[in-house]
């Protein structure tokens, strides 16, 4: 898991950088806000699945049920807040970082180190 908050901060940088370059300082600070709310509920994922203690099937499921759920409900939340609290966000970088930050998570199926 730590290789992919790693891979979602560098395409995160590398977006904002972008940003930076052709929307300037919003935009840059825009790829930041839309990464980073993808990581932090990454993040949450994470640490209610890493759990330990779950000796059955039905036990793992339901851990993944809710890790999920709550994955969900921070990223509707925290997508809200930003675009309500951040009134210059550039909605092309935002929306680009968050979901090459999607991307990058659901990638890391496909890796096996």
């Amino acid at each position: 898991m730590r290789m992919v908050l790693r891979w979602q901060l560098f395409a995160t940088v590398l977006i904002a950088l972008g940003a930076w370059f052709f929307a300037g300082l919003h935009g840059a600070v825009s790829a930041l806000l839309g990464g980073g709310i993808n990581q932090i509920a990454d993040l949450a994922y994470a640490l209610l699945v890493s759990g330990g203690g779950i000796r059955t099937a039905g036990n793992t499921l339901r851990t993944l049920v809710r890790a999920e759920s709550v994955r969900i409900l921070l990223i509707v939340f925290l997508l809200g807040a930003a675009l309500t609290a951040y009134k210059e966000v550039v909605h092309p970088a935002f929306f680009l970082s968050f979901v090459v930050s999607v991307i990058v998570f659901r990638a890391a199926i496909l890796i096996k180190e």
